[in-house]
């Protein structure tokens, strides 16, 4: 009887012990799928995280690209500005002078302004190339033109001597006439005015202002110097109506105006638009 008890009571016990093993193991088999379900759940949150920056990433490269490529666009007109005044500038130069370096670097300057799309640093410094390359086939067609121009006859001076000569030819050279005619005459409306331009491509002063500051005789022979630049432009000059809307169809005004741009301000002024327009008349064009 005992014997038989304790066989149940052993039974019962092994079931127990089967039981626990049977819980334990089913509770390690939860845990790990959970775990397993947690690092799944860890590794989307990772996945989703790199996705996001990603995006981010490439959202702020094309807001930078874009914010670039506007930048160019702002400063482009300038330089199709001065593409146009080069353009007027070459065709003034026909039959004057060789061409064909300014040509070749503007066309690169082109190349360059058409392949940026980053950096407006590139385009501005290609549009100061070509107003560069404006001013140089500028001073290339005045050196032509003077050289085309007769002297004027008789002495270069007579009761300025030579001192004054000098000192009057040195003030023309100083703004830029260096290759222009000069000579004294008392013949400029009719001895009232202290110096004037000849549509030959020479200037007359009177003999008096060689003994004018340095200041004041700069700007009057800048004055008369931009009435040479106006003679070599004067059909165009003439039949332009922002000439007369900005300046009165006044040789005078613009002349001042002209002065002024060269550096050499007279007691006439005149604004920024005026200055901007008669500062293409220096490289032979009328806008």
């Amino acid at each position: 009887m005992f014997r038989r008890m304790f066989s149940v009571t052993l039974v019962a016990a092994l079931l127990l012990a089967c039981g626990v093993v049977s819980r334990a193991v089913a509770l390690d088999e939860d845990r790990a799928a959970v775990i397993a379900e947690l690092r799944a759940l860890s590794q989307s949150t990772r996945t989703a995280e790199m996705r996001t920056d990603h995006l981010e990433g490439s959202i702020e490269i094309a807001e930078d690209a874009t914010a670039d490529r506007a930048a160019v666009l702002d400063v482009r007109p300038a330089f199709l500005d001065e593409v146009a005044a080069l353009s007027s500038a070459i065709s003034g130069a026909d039959g004057k002078v060789d061409t064909a370096a300014h040509r070749a670097s503007a066309l690169a300057a082109q190349k360059t302004v058409l392949a940026e799309r980053d950096d407006p640093a590139t385009v501005i410094a290609a549009t100061a190339t070509v107003h560069a390359l404006i001013e140089k086939v500028g001073e290339d067609v005045s050196s032509w033109e003077a050289a085309q121009y007769a002297a004027p006859s008789g002495p270069a001076w007579s009761s300025s001597g030579p001192d004054g000569y000098a000192r009057v030819r040195a003030a023309l050279d100083t703004v830029g006439g260096v290759g222009v005619g000069l000579y004294e005459s008392a013949s400029c409306a009719g001895g009232t005015a202290p110096a004037c331009a000849n549509s030959n491509g020479y200037i007359k002063y009177r003999a008096d202002i060689a003994g004018w500051g340095a200041d004041r005789l700069n700007w009057a022979m800048a004055h008369e110097l931009a009435h040479i630049y106006q003679f070599r432009v004067w059909g165009a000059l003439t039949s332009s109506d922002a000439y007369y809307s900005m300046f009165g169809g006044d040789p005078e005004f613009l002349a001042n105006c002209m002065a002024v741009v060269r550096g050499y301000p007279g007691s006439v002024g005149c604004d920024g638009a005026q200055q901007s327009w008669s500062s293409a008349v220096w490289v032979g064009t009328v806008r």
